[in-house]
């Protein structure tokens, strides 16, 4: 079965947001003050995201990324985890971390049945890293990154979001990680999720980015799967790992977008930046999963063309990407 939204894109990439709690407070994800966390009545059980990842992949869904906030912050995720990866007709189980807890669960989470690894890390310095993330230890994230090679996982992506004036001058040291190392760079353009004042400012476009780089590093473009993400992927010439481009404001990746995505509330939304969505909570009250089903199939039915993040003509709130799992 195979899930086609309205404009002809096959979704078959479900993000699922296991908990809005992060135990690191970045400066691009949430405000210095932090965001009200949710009640443990608020927040789906392990067997309501059980059920939601289920009838997702009856529907269609081939590829299911577990997020936060953290995820490796919610306790009895490395269970969750086993039951998520015995679903039959699910082809991938992957997650996103901060890597701060990999250390010491990366051989769990590889014998649980996580597929591969996302690692955000926006800076190789340590007193940069500790700033972005508003206290955070870079030589954790490192140990988790070892640690997962140990483990067996294939080599991790690694999600630089780039600032102009914070940490673009790192860009040529994340793009040099790839030269010895199998590992993905992917460079994500700052996106106004937080709505500063400013924020332009600090975005560096993603064109500006693959011009640094190829300044130095002779570059060959690289053909994406069909499950894989919005990046563009290149390959410096020669070199053991990958690069990647997420370019949300200077050219959206909108037309080949694959994803819907269930927030650790119960919101199903058909984008990231869109203020719509539809409560599932209503629907797993009941032991039929017939309504959850198809409210599942609307919203891929209903999926916007495109986002309108960094249209000034459009009013948009401040997003907390810890809260929708982004």
């Amino acid at each position: 079965m195979q899930l086609i939204d309205s404009h002809g894109r096959h979704i078959n990439y479900l993000r699922l947001s296991v908990t809005d709690r992060c135990n690191l407070r970045c400066s691009y994800c949430m405000p210095a003050d932090g965001v009200p966390k949710l009640s443990h009545g608020d927040m789906l059980s392990y067997e309501e995201l059980f059920r939601v990842a289920s009838e997702s992949v009856a529907l269609g869904i081939e590829k299911i990324r577990l997020t936060g906030g953290e995820p490796l912050v919610r306790r009895g995720i490395v269970q969750f985890i086993e039951r998520l990866a015995a679903i039959p007709g699910l082809k991938e189980l992957v997650l996103t971390t901060n890597g701060l807890l990999l250390a010491e669960m990366a051989q769990s989470l590889r014998s649980a049945g996580v597929k591969r690894l996302n690692i955000s890390l926006d800076s190789l310095k340590p007193e940069v890293f500790a700033s972005i993330t508003r206290g955070g230890d870079l030589q954790k994230v490192l140990d988790g990154i070892a640690a997962a090679g140990d483990a067996g996982f294939p080599p991790v992506k690694i999600n630089m979001v780039v600032m102009r004036g914070v940490n673009d001058d790192e860009v040529l040291d994340f793009a040099a990680l790839t030269l010895d190392k199998s590992c993905t760079v992917r460079f994500i353009e700052y996106m106004p999720t937080i709505r500063e004042d400013g924020w332009n400012s600090r975005s560096v476009p993603g064109s500006e980015i693959l011009e640094r780089i190829g300044s130095r590093y002779p570059l060959l473009p690289l053909v994406s799967t069909e499950m894989a993400g919005p990046a563009r992927n290149f390959k410096i010439s020669g070199a053991a790992g990958a690069i990647g481009i997420i370019t949300p404001i200077s050219g959206h990746f909108c037309d080949s977008c694959n994803r819907i995505r269930v927030t650790a509330s119960g919101m199903v939304k058909g984008c990231l930046f869109s203020g719509e969505g539809v409560d599932l909570r209503q629907y797993l009250r009941s032991p039929d999963n017939t309504e959850l089903r198809e409210t599942l199939r609307r919203i891929v039915t209903g999926k916007p063309v495109r986002h309108h993040l960094a249209d000034e003509s459009v009013e948009q709130g401040s997003i907390a990407m810890s809260q929708i799992g982004g």
